[in-house]
């Protein structure tokens, strides 16, 4: 059953939230006025009482963006996942349809996880292939400030999007989970956020060539070979002339008419998640994955580059 829905459609030639339904532990909170008076979306920002998720909840909501509409979900503070309580898993389920020519921008603030806490989420977009997409999807390492550091004991966040309702166009998952012999925080080593950035769709085609130039450069400084150093070296750690990159950053183009990119800012990639979600083998201890750039704190005010999976 529906924790909560929002449709939106154009009224009075303009984007409005027409339905907006919700019960507990989850609510919406839609504002009347966002930004300036031409501005043309509408902010959802979600809210569970409490300040939290709490174990053993439940959280399905359904989410539709009218043909043309342009809509912003967003949260107020980070997203806090409380400790497990009898091994229960909490779990969010949110699905959204973006209809033709409209425009979602996903972007909360992150996921935080206390410890010993068990998280999922599976959100699943539906688009047209002139609908425009944003996603943002980030977890810090936990309360770091109390000395909880990757503690939390499963975290699972899954991200699909289908063209035309049934076309898999982007499948992926995320996953971290407390090993027998590893834990989390051995393998993120001193990298304090994962986060996944996705941007698809023609309204925010004007930044993927600034995007890609950008990662272009910054990784070509980031992995240059210092001078004096030479191949005999067989791992980084012998390497003394090989120092850990700050960040690492890639870009791919994903699905025959809408592009993607997938990127993360100054993070060791998932080689906890790959490990449990993945039969792909012994992967290396030091092995640096794909990371992007981009300016977090431009997100909230959605002006900037992106798309990203992040470590840092």
């Amino acid at each position: 059953m529906e924790t909560g829905k929002v449709v939106v459609e154009r009224g009075g030639g303009k984007s409005t939230a027409n339905h907006c339904y919700s019960k507990y532990p989850f609510k919406f909170i839609i504002p009347n006025k966002v930004g300036p008076p031409q501005t043309d979306a509408v902010w959802i920002y979600t809210i569970t009482y409490g300040g939290g998720i709490v174990s053993g909840d439940s959280i399905k909501c359904d989410n539709s963006v009218g043909d043309g509409c342009t809509t912003v979900l967003t949260t107020q503070a980070s997203t806090k996942v409380y400790k497990s309580v009898e091994s229960k898993c909490s779990e969010q389920v949110p699905e959204a349809r973006i209809g033709s020519d409209a425009l979602l921008a996903v972007i909360p603030d992150p996921v935080t996880c206390f410890s010993t806490a068990k998280y999922s989420q599976t959100q699943v977009f539906k688009v047209f292939p002139s609908s425009s997409l944003l996603i943002v999807d980030w977890i810090t390492s936990g309360r770091y400030g109390r000395g909880e550091k990757w503690d939390v004991e499963l975290y699972k966040s899954t991200n699909n999007i289908f063209l035309e309702a049934d076309e898999p166009l982007f499948l992926d998952t995320i996953l971290l989970e407390q090993g027998r012999y590893s834990s989390i925080a051995e393998r993120m080593q001193d990298y304090q956020v994962i986060a996944m950035v996705i941007l698809l769709g023609p309204k925010l085609k004007f930044i993927q060539d600034q995007i890609q130039e950008n990662v272009k450069n910054l990784m070509s400084q980031q992995l240059r070979i210092p001078s004096g150093s030479s191949g005999r070296y067989g791992d980084i750690d012998d390497n003394p002339f090989f120092t850990r990159p700050s960040f690492l950053a890639s870009c791919s183009v994903f699905g025959p008419k809408v592009d993607f990119f997938h990127m993360g800012v100054s993070f060791l990639a998932m080689v906890g998640s790959f490990y449990s979600q993945y039969s792909i083998g012994s992967v290396p201890r030091k092995f640096y994955f794909s990371a992007c750039l981009i300016p977090l704190t431009n997100l909230q005010g959605f002006t900037s580059t992106i798309a990203v999976r992040v470590f840092y």
